[in-house]
């Protein structure tokens, strides 16, 4: 049986690893993932003596994902103004030189804790910068019907990642301490470089001059706030990603307090929650093609909900080694499936900046939840902390009840539409001439009004998801009839580059479910006349006023 939002084709897992780009990437990032998971249990295994070791070990956590939070929407804008190849291997440089220079640091004794997080927290500055850019390149690498299958490659390049690095570190860090992991975790960055240095990313031409700064972050936090279907994965990934947290903070301390583990045995507890999602990665396609995205958001929320009880209340290790297998798996459904809805929801011309969004939800989340739940587990217990969120996780599942994801997220069509006609302009204005009114003229019968009326507020709404910054808000955006039946629509912007973007932004299926706004559309135009029942003008002011 399929429910709703399951596409009923199946594509294979490993079907993205035929692109060779697609395949070398991965492969580097598989190797730069390894040393950033032996870097993660290398600090938080310098920081399990410290007496403080409840509050601070955390911390490492949010220290690394604190950035997101600061930098997910700049960085989104920034990844959609310019090259993200060139930005990529500009971030992936610099995060070498931070860890190379934590390593020395480390080496010479220096590493204090609040050295360690800083240098941790500019490591991440560096990750915030990356993520967007990262996964907004994935439609560029990989078919479109095959994002699914690269969401879950790239989770099992992380969390195959997550079960081999921390043994190794834990070997490591127990044999010569952390110098050496994050001096292998500077190195791992290499691969990468060379890979999008040897990548050609095709050009994209674009008839229209690029958006300010400002400008695109604006339109960016608009389209979200317009887009009913990305809100409700960003509300997802929230009501998961926060009582998830959890696990990932507090699991040195109970492997070391309660279990009573070496760095070696908190590798192995690691181990199982990344050979869980590897093992969970190997069931997504097939279970997403039988029962669909929300039911896999509800077995995942319920699956991490168990591990996480079993973490707090038995203190045996191979039960517990069990469970994490299982919450490993469980990790991965969810945020595969979490993931691969929201790049497939998302224009390429936004595509980075609402990425960037989920990347805020997704690190925020276990940024403020760690420190929720270390405070909380230094108030009353580790155990206890674990319980609560087990609690709020199976809460999350039940809640895919009362908010699913949209159905049919994997069939959006985002390709621009060629329902605006190029305008013919008796001369031709630079990009910032302007203000801008742009007023279309529509002739209604009058027993057809209120029908026509309807159908354009569905089209004003979706103007709202696609305006740029330079282009007025609702109140000017407006619709009105005169005495003859004519209807009257203007848009003012304040140039001539804005009202470009938003015509070359509209599409067919991004503005509220596939075909939706195109058959708006199309009654327009039959209440209208038809095609030439309509006529635009543009005209270039000296001032808003004019």
């Amino acid at each position: 049986m399929t429910s709703a939002g399951t596409s009923t084709s199946r594509t294979s897992t490993w079907a993205p690893l035929r692109s060779p780009v697609y395949r070398a990437l991965w492969i580097a990032q598989l190797v730069s993932n390894l040393g950033t998971w032996m870097q993660t249990v290398g600090a938080q295994w310098m920081l399990v003596g410290d007496p403080r070791a409840a509050v601070l070990v955390p911390l490492v956590q949010t220290a690394t994902t604190l950035p997101v939070m600061l930098l997910a929407l700049p960085s989104g804008v920034l990844a959609d103004l310019i090259d993200r190849r060139r930005l990529l291997i500009a971030t992936q440089g610099a995060m070498a030189a931070g860890v190379g220079l934590l390593a020395s640091l480390t080496g010479a004794g220096l590493a204090t804790p609040a050295v360690l997080l800083t240098l941790l927290f500019v490591i991440g500055c560096g990750q915030a910068l990356t993520a967007p850019a990262w996964q907004a390149i994935q439609p560029d690498l990989v078919p479109a019907e095959q994002i699914p299958a690269a969401a879950a490659l790239g989770s099992m390049s992380i969390n195959g990642a997550r079960a081999i690095g921390p043994a190794i570190a834990g070997v490591l860090v127990s044999l010569s301490g952390p110098t050496l992991v994050f001096a292998l975790n500077a190195v791992s960055f290499v691969g990468i470089v060379f890979v999008l240095i040897w990548w050609r990313r095709p050009a994209v031409e674009q008839g229209y001059p690029p958006e300010r700064a400002l400008a695109a972050l604006s339109a960016g936090g608009r389209f979200i706030r317009s887009s009913p279907i990305v809100r409700r994965i960003l509300l997802r990934a929230a009501l998961f990603i926060a009582p998830g947290s959890a696990i990932w903070g507090l699991l040195p301390v109970i492997a070391a307090n309660q279990l009573g583990l070496s760095s070696s045995g908190y590798g192995l507890l690691l181990g199982a929650l990344g050979a869980g999602a590897v093992l969970g990665a190997f069931l997504l396609s097939r279970l997403r093609a039988r029962f669909g995205q929300n039911a896999l958001l509800t077995v995942g929320a319920a699956g991490f909900a168990v591990a996480t009880a079993v973490l707090a209340l038995v203190p045996i290790f191979a039960v517990v080694f069990g469970a994490l297998v299982i919450g490993g798996a469980s990790w991965l459904l969810s945020l595969s499936t979490l993931n691969a809805s929201m790049q497939l929801s998302l224009p390429a011309w936004v595509r980075a900046r609402g990425l960037s969004v989920y990347q805020l939800v997704f690190m925020g989340g276990q940024a403020l939840g760690s420190v929720v739940w270390g405070v909380l587990a230094g108030a009353t217990s580790s155990s206890t902390s674990l319980l609560v969120s087990a609690v709020l996780l199976a809460v999350c599942g039940l809640s895919s009840m009362w908010w699913p994801l949209h159905a049919n997220t994997s069939n959006l069509d985002l390709t621009p539409s060629s329902h605006w006609p190029e305008p013919t302009l008796i001369f031709e204005p630079e990009p910032l001439d302007g203000p801008v009114l742009v007023l279309t003229s529509y002739r209604v019968a009058s027993s057809d009004e209120d029908a026509f009326l309807a159908a354009m507020a569905v089209l004003g709404r979706s103007r709202q998801r696609t305006r740029g910054g330079g282009v007025a808000a609702v109140p000017q955006h407006r619709t009105r009839v005169d005495v003859r039946g004519d209807v009257h629509r203007a848009v003012l912007g304040r140039a001539h580059a804005p009202a470009l973007h938003q015509a070359h932004r509209s599409g067919p299926a991004h503005r509220g479910g596939r075909g939706a706004v195109h058959r708006r559309r199309a009654s327009v135009r039959a209440l209208s006349g038809g095609p030439g029942g309509s006529v635009t003008v543009a005209l270039w002011c000296r001032s808003a006023s004019t």
